[in-house]
């Protein structure tokens, strides 16, 4: 893997200490891999900063890159859910990250990131 892209799910098991994604990202940053974390992404998982120490500590990293949902990306998001008849507004920007960095993605949901993207390269956290 060259970029990583992480989903809510990874986020969340940064958050629970995961071995395997602790492994995956220990990987990462030997190889000065950039990793990347849509912000709809952060959204989803950020409740209580005292007890997200590890997320926290995770998103302050200088090789993470929380990636913005401005305008013109919305609008890339909005066409790539009507071309796959789906409506996950979050997936959906996973999907494009990965696709324009050419990145693999850790996801929770499999499934719902290759209904998006079918090509993408694609690990189960």
């Amino acid at each position: 893997m060259s970029a990583i892209v992480l989903d809510t799910g990874a986020l969340i098991a940064i958050e629970r200490d995961s071995r395997a994604v602790t492994g995956i990202l220990v990987e990462a940053t030997r190889a000065a891999e950039t990793l990347t974390v849509p912000a709809g992404c952060v959204a989803q998982t950020w409740r209580d900063p005292r007890r997200q120490v590890r997320l926290a500590t995770f998103l302050k990293r200088p090789n993470v890159d929380v990636a913005a949902m401005d305008a013109a990306e919305s609008r890339n998001v909005g066409l790539l859910l009507a071309d796959t008849g789906t409506s996950d507004i979050t997936d959906g920007h996973v999907a494009l990250c990965a696709l324009r960095l050419d990145a693999a993605v850790l996801t929770s949901d499999p499934d719902d990131i290759r209904q998006l993207a079918p090509t993408l390269r694609i690990h189960r956290v």
